[in-house]
């Protein structure tokens, strides 16, 4: 259990005022002797102040890149502008013999808005093929982009064949 710091100082005090040994004071309260000790070494090197708890969060992420190395890339992406990420992070790490990784980079011009939106081609879906094909084996990929799917639904079929099951 965590205990804030108002009352980490008073078992302080009642330790110190009780009557009874540290050890049988501590049993009552239900305090580990460890704990209550380094409570009590907090306070006497920093005050009231050292009894706070800290947020206990690693001081710095490993895998951080540095601001220079960050700064850097940015400085690439802008002096070629028609480089993807993809292509942005292998020149980086050609050139400055430093990975960084696609989704790296992709992340960094992001947050710096230096990515732009594709150009889409919008394709309309076609009732048939364009070039026919004349043998089995011409059909052999098909990008799904250009079929069209046409469903036709009847609610009331669906209905009843629910309720029937």
């Amino acid at each position: 259990m965590r205990y804030p710091a108002s009352e980490k100082l008073e078992i302080i005090r009642l330790v110190e005022q009780s009557y009874l040994p540290a050890n049988q004071t501590l049993d009552r309260l239900g305090i580990p002797r460890s704990t209550f000790y380094t409570w009590y070494d907090k306070y006497q090197t920093g005050g009231v102040d050292a009894l706070e708890d800290k947020a206990s969060m690693p001081a710095r992420v490993w895998n951080r890149i540095p601001d220079d190395v960050r700064g850097q890339i940015v400085d690439l992406a802008l002096e070629e502008p028609e480089l993807s990420p993809r292509e942005l992070a292998v020149r980086f790490t050609d050139t400055k013999r430093y990975f960084v990784s696609e989704a790296i980079v992709y992340r960094l011009l992001k947050a710096h808005d230096l990515i732009t939106s594709p150009a889409f081609v919008v394709i309309k879906a076609a009732d048939e093929f364009k070039e026919k094909t004349t043998a089995p084996n011409q059909l052999w990929q098909t990008d799904f982009t250009y079929l069209k799917v046409i469903m036709f639904v009847d609610f009331h079929r669906e209905l009843a064949l629910t309720q029937i099951c």
